[in-house]
């Protein structure tokens, strides 16, 4: 069931960086979603490289900081519509877009380094009764 849901994620991942190519700065999303997708993916076949899971989870951690005043913006405009064209007629929608964006990536990155631990641990070797 794990697999299944990874697999799907790393599917949902790589929609999400190739709808990035029209934006109008398609290289860190694109690039940001595909580590999600390729974290996803090695998840699924079992590889939980640490360095890795931490550092994409740290990376978007940051960058949902740096990128939060976009969402405090929204709301003190009084949360305008988001949704109701695919174009962002204001910075403000642009940002909130994209934090909200970080907020789905973080979650999944943060799971996969917690889960990555303790998958990642060789399985325990039952000790053997020694005849007497």
């Amino acid at each position: 069931m794990k697999k299944i849901i990874l697999l799907l994620l790393t599917a949902t991942f790589l929609v999400f960086a190739y709808l990035q190519l029209n934006d109008p700065d398609p290289v860190h999303w694109t690039l940001g979603y595909m580590a999600v997708a390729i974290s996803c993916g090695m998840a699924a076949f079992g590889k939980y490289p640490k360095w890795w899971l931490r550092g994409i989870t740290a990376m978007l951690g940051a960058w949902m900081i740096v990128a939060s005043p976009g969402v405090v913006h929204w709301v003190e405009q009084g949360f305008p519509n988001i949704a109701g064209a695919m174009k962002a007629s204001t910075p403000v929608i642009e940002d909130s877009r994209e934090l909200f964006g970080l907020a789905i990536a973080f979650p999944v990155m943060l799971w996969l380094a917690l889960t990555g631990r303790r998958s990642s641990r060789p399985p325990s070797v039952r000790k053997t009764e020694r005849p007497r």
